[in-house]
């Protein structure tokens, strides 16, 4: 079976393929083989380097960072989707001098590092660093979440559009009720990526001496000195990958429960004054 964009691979192309792969994973196999074996030539995988975690002081230093990029990320995340929301609306807007002016700020926003919006809440309204942190995560993300879910509206048949405002719905009520729902339940892996990139971004508050989860294991190898620099920082790393495949997870979990929502019901839209049973 073959298509215009696609063609099944025959014999040929499949012994090549796999061959490929076996090649792959031989190297990717060598290399994690070598990196073990210069690890542990530096004896870092002594157990006398791991004991550190024994410590309950440790734990609770590990657990403030966590909870403190937790909580930065949770409340940049709820300013900024809404945010977002609004910022898109008003991008797609049918009256000029709304649009183009969002769309510059949108530009302006998007090309700005998220350093460099936290840098300037710190020291121009002189604001504490979880204040700089989370206003440089929501002016970044903003900006990103209200560019993916416009991405989602214009994916839509323009005729989802066309039944709203042939219905008596507004512009507006059409976007609301009918374009908004349906672009963001399609564009929700592109949201979910992005607010994984929001929870790592936190780690840059370190820069303006806010104590999440890398400030906090960085001060903790400084003081416990090069030989724990590795297992500390991997152990932030390991952390770090489960709070994100979490959230991934979660993601995937509200997608299909949203699809089985959208699968079980039916819509019924009024015609010409004909009542919805």
């Amino acid at each position: 079976m073959s298509s215009v964009l696609y063609d099944v691979p025959g014999p040929k192309a499949r012994r090549v393929s796999l061959i490929g792969s076996i090649v792959g994973v031989v190297v990717i196999a060598g290399l994690l083989w070598w990196a073990i074996t210069i690890l542990a030539q530096q004896g870092i995988f002594e157990p006398e380097r791991w004991a550190v975690f024994q410590i309950p002081d440790v734990w609770v230093l590990i657990g403030n960072g966590i909870g403190a990029t937790l909580t930065a990320a949770a409340v940049a995340a709820v300013i900024a989707f809404p945010l977002g929301l609004v910022l898109c609306l008003m991008r797609i807007s049918d009256v000029a001098w709304i649009r183009i002016p969002t769309r510059i700020v949108l530009e302006f926003l998007r090309g700005m590092p998220v350093v460099l919006m936290m840098f300037f809440v710190l020291l121009v309204f002189a604001t504490g660093s979880f204040v700089a942190v989370v206003a440089g995560l929501v002016l970044y993300n903003s900006a990103i979440f209200a560019e993916i879910i416009r991405a989602g509206i214009q994916s839509l048949p323009k005729g989802q559009r066309e039944a709203g405002l042939a219905i008596g719905l507004t512009s507006f009520a059409s976007r609301r009720s009918i374009e908004l729902p349906q672009a963001i339940r399609r564009m929700l892996p592109s949201l979910v990526a992005q607010l994984v990139v929001l929870l790592k971004d936190t780690s840059l508050g370190y820069i303006v001496s806010y104590e999440e989860l890398l400030r906090k294991v960085q001060i903790m190898a400084d003081f416990l000195g090069p030989d724990y620099l590795f297992p500390v920082f991997f152990v932030a790393a390991a952390i770090y990958i489960a709070i994100n495949f979490s959230v991934s997870r979660l993601a995937i979990w509200l997608e299909r429960r949203g699809s089985k929502k959208a699968a079980g019901g039916v819509v019924h839209v009024p015609v010409a004054g004909i009542p919805v049973k």
